[in-house]
């Protein structure tokens, strides 16, 4: 089996190759091909990677290449986790915004927007050369924004599946918390990539006891600190939401909070600087402890999961980024929506879902409608498409704040947007 992944320079590699190597017998690669234009970062990984390999017994071939052609050539399944315009561009996405009262951060609202238009075009290049060199692969997306990366993908007909860690983060805190083993944790996980509730938490399968009341109970004041929010909020809700709804939720107390601290965007770009001193050591032959800090817990997880249920050899349940198709009613069938789904050789199917109340319904289809704009304008670009995005989005919604920000996000990313 050969896999390949698109940004394998990035400092994420080495918890994918983690795990690829842990998990060897879930997901047997015999080649693996990291693609990065930035040679100096890729061979410093790509070391890492064969020494990860070499420590745990893994017999696979680990290769680098700055040519995407000739790495993606005969992969049965790309992995694609980049990040156009490099954590300089982040701190722009965290910052901007704030100057305009407004959210400042990579996945969602204006800086989210911003990502999107650098990063969709590029994106479907890449799956455009996927296509001609092997169209039998499977893309699994991990480029945030995800679900409007996996949306543009899907739409024009790619192979593809989104990814996220929220959901196995979850999975693994409730399973600790209730001291079984995480399989048998369950999520009625839905909602938009970035926007979504944790509706119940069932034990042995979809048709199992729901504990969820029962974790809100007893743990509930571990899950609101977890999350940066009251303990009384989910008792009200009585579901677990996103972290990432804190954004909706405590919009103007965020805005505070970022704008008197360092961006998240410079500390991880010390924390990269870091990591890759570390990676430089020869000596070096697992994942270093700093890395956990980097972000994205339990992805190397999920994504072996994801692959091996693609490729055929291990079926299951997992959350991820897919076509709507009905599951939520007042969706259009093309919306890409983030659910538990049925996995297997054929892609996902969205597993059946109980009426949502309004609450999370009218959130869901307000950021839908954003998310149609946001990828049109991404595929179209102009001014005109970008204001109406973000006069769209929850988090924006005034039209003079709107215009305000789009000349910032315009000025910021003018060397990413040909059109601008």
């Amino acid at each position: 089996m050969k896999l390949t992944v698109v940004g394998g320079g990035s400092t994420y590699t080495p918890e994918l190759i983690d795990g690829f190597a842990r998990l060897r017998d879930t997901l047997p690669i015999s080649e693996l091909v990291l693609v990065d234009p930035a040679t100096e970062r890729l061979e410093l990984i790509g070391g890492l990677a064969r020494r990860i390999f070499a420590r745990q017994g893994h017999p696979g071939k680990v290769v680098t290449t700055t040519d995407l052609d000739a790495g993606v050539e005969g992969a049965d399944a790309v992995l694609l986790q980049l990040r156009i315009g490099g954590q300089a561009a982040r701190q722009q996405d965290e910052t901007w915004p704030l100057e305009c009262g407004c959210v400042g951060q990579e996945t969602t609202g204006a800086g989210g927007l911003a990502k999107a238009l650098r990063t969709v075009p590029v994106v479907l290049d890449i799956a455009e050369r996927v296509r001609r060199t092997n169209p039998n692969a499977w893309i699994i997306d991990f480029t945030n924004p995800v679900g409007i990366v996996t949306r543009a993908l899907l739409q024009a007909g790619h192979k593809a599946v989104g990814l996220c860690n929220v959901a196995i983060g979850f999975q693994r805190k409730f399973a600790g918390l209730l001291g079984t083993a995480p399989e048998k944790v369950h999520l009625e996980h839905v909602g938009l990539n970035h926007l979504t509730w944790e509706l119940g938490v069932r034990l042995g399968g979809p048709d199992g006891e729901d504990v969820l009341p029962t974790l809100l109970d007893r743990h509930g004041d571990a899950i609101a600190t977890d999350l940066k929010m009251p303990r009384t909020l989910l008792d009200r809700l009585g579901v677990v939401p996103s972290y990432y709804l804190r954004y909706f939720y405590a919009h103007d107390e965020v805005v505070r909070e970022l704008a008197t601290k360092p961006s998240r965007a410079a500390e991880v770009a010390a924390m990269e600087a870091r990591l890759l001193e570390l990676y430089a050591d020869p000596t070096l032959d697992e994942k270093p402890e700093l890395l956990a800090q980097r972000g994205g817990a339990f992805y190397s997880e999920a994504a072996v999961d994801l692959a091996a249920a693609l490729l055929g050899d291990a079926p299951g349940f997992q959350v991820v980024n897919t076509l709507n198709n009905g599951t939520l009613p007042f969706l259009p069938d093309d919306a890409v929506i983030e659910v538990q789904a049925s996995v297997d050789g054929t892609g996902a199917t969205p597993l059946p879902i109980r009426r949502l109340d309004p609450l999370y319904a009218g959130l869901i289809a307000d950021v839908t409608a954003y998310e149609d704009l946001a990828l049109d304008a991404a595929l179209r670009g102009g001014r005109e498409r970008v204001f109406k995005s973000l006069l769209a989005h929850p988090l924006v919604g005034q039209y003079a704040i709107a215009d305000d920000l789009t000349d910032r996000l315009i000025a910021h990313n003018r060397e990413h947007l040909p059109w601008a």
